[in-house]
């Protein structure tokens, strides 16, 4: 026969009316600090024992208001035992995705703290190791807010592994790899999306990527040996020919399609004779 949830109702109630005698006896005023007192509830790993086997809804609960209770902008100090709900609810109840997520969302839109944000997920991930999203989402907040591209390269990195991600996961490691300036990671794996994609515009927009990457080798290539021809010279090579007989460039570089470069013989540097992303 099934259990009843009325006593883990029963329960919650009774913990968080007797946490709420505590926030009286400290002198806090209800009228200002609304439900507080459910922040004086033990850690999870405490508290699940006592639930009698009802430890998710007691996650349920506690989620639903700490949904309320933090997003109450009457309550100038409500984040301040942010992280001890959250770790709460995860122990209660570790694979109740939601709350890693709404989580983050509050810490990221409400305390403005990145690693805060971040943290939450990395908990989600510790908890179920299994879900690609936490590192996705972690390396995009990474990327957008903390503007740390090998932060987020990481992250994308741990999305990537995990079975069952989708390939937007690897596509965004191969672009934070070039913005990290790893160009043999990105250029690697770029060409794996080229090679392993079955739709058409993907495969275009992963050649488009390694057009660019190619591009940017061969100018900065250019550029370190128009640097020193011009070093022994005194003056700029006057073509990329001249390079490759002074024995600074092996051979004339030519671009992902197999065209040659635009050389400036006034600025040292080349160009491609066509955007990538309209070829």
């Amino acid at each position: 026969m099934k259990r009843s949830p009325v006593p883990a109702v029963v329960l919650i109630l009774a913990l968080a009316a007797s946490a709420g005698l505590k926030t009286l006896n400290d002198g806090l005023p209800r009228t200002k600090v609304p439900g507080s007192g459910i922040i004086y509830i033990p850690s999870g790993a405490y508290l699940k024992p006592v639930t009698f086997g009802f430890s998710s809804l007691a996650a349920d609960l506690i989620f639903l208001w700490s949904i309320q209770y933090f997003g109450n902008p009457a309550i100038p100090d409500k984040l301040e035992h942010f992280t001890h709900i959250f770790s709460i609810i995860s122990e209660l109840d570790p694979r109740y995705i939601d709350p890693y997520e709404v989580g983050a969302l509050i810490a990221l839109y409400d305390a403005r703290d990145v690693p805060l944000a971040i943290s939450i997920l990395d908990m989600g991930l510790a908890k179920n190791p299994g879900r690609w999203i936490f590192p996705l989402e972690a390396g995009h907040y990474a990327q957008l807010y903390a503007k740390d591209i090998d932060l987020a390269r990481t992250y994308y990195k741990k999305a990537m592994d995990i079975p069952g991600a989708p390939a937007i996961a690897k596509r965004l490691y191969a672009n934070a790899a070039f913005k990290a300036m790893d160009f043999r990671t990105a250029w690697e794996t770029w060409l794996e999306v080229r090679d392993t994609a079955d739709d058409e515009e993907i495969r275009k927009i992963a050649s488009n990527h390694l057009y660019n990457i190619q591009s940017v080798v061969d100018a900065q290539a250019v550029r370190n040996a128009v640097f020193e021809f011009r070093s022994r010279a005194g003056r700029n090579p006057s073509s990329l020919e001249e390079l490759v007989r002074a024995g600074l460039l092996r051979e004339v570089p030519r671009d992902y399609d197999g065209r040659d470069y635009l050389y400036d013989p006034q600025t040292g540097g080349i160009s491609t004779r066509v955007n990538p992303w309209k070829r």
